[in-house]
C-alpha cells in the first residue's frame, strides 16, 4: 500500500507539472498569435485547468470505473469552490469587480442545473455525453464573445495579461504543449489506477474515491494559483480561473463518462452529491453579490465554504 500511496503522489506531481507546462505553451503561443489576453484566459488558462480532470476522468472511463470519473467531476467542482475559494477567501476577502466575471456566473449555475438533471435519474447516457461535449465546444465560443466584448478597463483584462508568458519562442511554446499532451495521460493512469487500489485496500467505494483523493488531487494546481493570484492582488483572476475551470469540468469531464461508458452510475450521486455542489455553486453567487452590494466574498463567507466542504467530506468517509 505504501507503494501505492508514492506511485499515486508521483502521478499527482507528475499530472499538475504537465498540466501546467501545457497551459504555459499554449497560452504562450496564442499570444504570439496575436490572440487577446482575455480570450486565452476565459478560455486556453480554464481548459488547462480542468485538464487534469478532463485527463483522469477519461482515464477511469476507459478502465470502466465511470464512477471514479463522476465522482472526480462532482468532486472538483465542489472542492473548488468549497475548499480553494473557501481558504481563499479566509486568507484575504475576494473582490468581485470583473463584469465578465458577473456575466460567467449565470452560465455556471445553468450547467450546474443541466448536470443536476442528467445525473438526478443514476444515469448517464451516451446521447448526454454528446450533449456536454458539444455544450463544451458552445461554452467555448460563447465565453471568446463574453471576452471579446468585456471593457478595456475590466480588471480581469490587465490581471489576465500580467500572468500571461511573454516572448516565449514558438517552437518552445510548441515542445512545452507536445510535452503536456503526451504527460497528461501518462501521469493520469498512474494515478487513477493507484488511487482504485488504495480505495479498495480501505474499502472505499469508487465514486468516494474520484469525490475526495482524485478530487482534492486534481484541484491542488487550483488552490495554489488561487492563493498566489489574490496575494498579488489579483482577485477577478483568481476567481474567474475557478468559475472557468467549474464550466469545463461539467461539461468536458462529466462527457468522458457518458460518451466512453455510459450506464447507470451509484445512486448516491442522484441522493447527496448533485445537491451538494448545487448547494455550494449557490453559495458562491450569493456571496458574489451579497445583499450589501459591496461585491466581496468576505473572510466569515468563506469560513462558511470551507465548514460545508468539511462537513461534506465527514458525511462521506463517516
Amino acid at each position: 500500500m505504501i507503494i501505492e500511496a508514492l506511485i499515486f503522489i508521483a502521478g499527482l506531481v507528475a499530472l499538475s507539472w504537465s498540466a501546467d507546462r501545457f497551459v504555459f505553451g499554449a497560452s504562450a503561443l496564442a499570444n504570439s498569435l496575436g490572440i487577446s489576453p482575455m480570450v486565452i484566459g476565459l478560455t486556453i488558462v480554464a481548459m488547462g485547468s480542468s485538464a487534469p480532470e478532463i485527463v483522469v476522468s477519461a482515464t477511469a472511463s476507459m478502465n470502466n470505473n465511470p464512477n471514479t470519473a463522476v465522482g472526480n467531476a462532482i468532486g472538483s467542482n465542489i472542492t473548488n469552490v468549497a475548499l480553494v475559494l473557501g481558504l481563499t477567501a479566509l486568507l484575504k476577502p475576494l473582490m468581485v469587480s470583473s463584469s465578465t466575471i458577473r456575466r460567467e456566473m449565470p452560465v455556471l449555475m445553468a450547467v450546474t442545473l443541466l448536470a443536476v438533471y442528467f445525473l438526478s435519474d443514476r444515469h448517464l447516457t451516451h446521447v448526454e455525453g454528446i450533449v456536454l461535449i458539444i455544450l463544451f465546444f458552445v461554452s467555448i465560443g460563447g465565453l471568446t464573445l463574453i471576452s471579446l466584448k468585456a471593457d478595456k478597463g475590466d480588471p480581469l483584462q490587465a490581471e489576465t495579461e500580467e500572468e500571461l508568458p511573454k516572448n516565449v519562442p514558438t517552437s518552445r511554446a510548441v515542445v512545452w504543449v507536445l510535452v503536456g499532451l503526451i504527460m497528461l495521460p501518462v501521469s493520469a493512469h498512474f494515478m487513477v489506477d493507484s488511487a482504485v487500489e488504495i480505495a479498495r485496500f480501505f474499502g472505499m467505494s469508487e465514486l468516494v474515491i474520484g469525490l475526495t483523493i482524485i478530487a482534492l488531487g486534481t484541484s491542488l494546481p487550483e488552490l495554489a494559483a488561487s492563493i498566489a493570484g489574490v496575494l498579488k492582488g489579483e482577485d477577478d483572476l483568481a476567481l474567474g480561473n475557478i468559475i472557468g475551470s467549474n464550466i469545463f469540468n461539467l461539461l468536458a469531464v462529466l462527457a468522458m463518462p457518458g460518451l466512453i461508458a455510459p450506464g447507470l452510475i451509484d445512486e448516491n450521486v442522484a441522493t447527496r452529491d448533485i445537491f451538494a455542489m448545487l448547494l455550494v455553486t449557490g453559495l458562491l453567487i450569493a456571496f458574489s453579490f451579497n445583499l450589501r452590494g459591496t461585491r466581496r466574498i468576505n473572510r466569515w463567507e468563506g469560513g462558511t465554504l470551507v465548514a460545508c466542504y468539511l462537513i461534506y467530506c465527514y458525511y462521506l468517509l463517516a
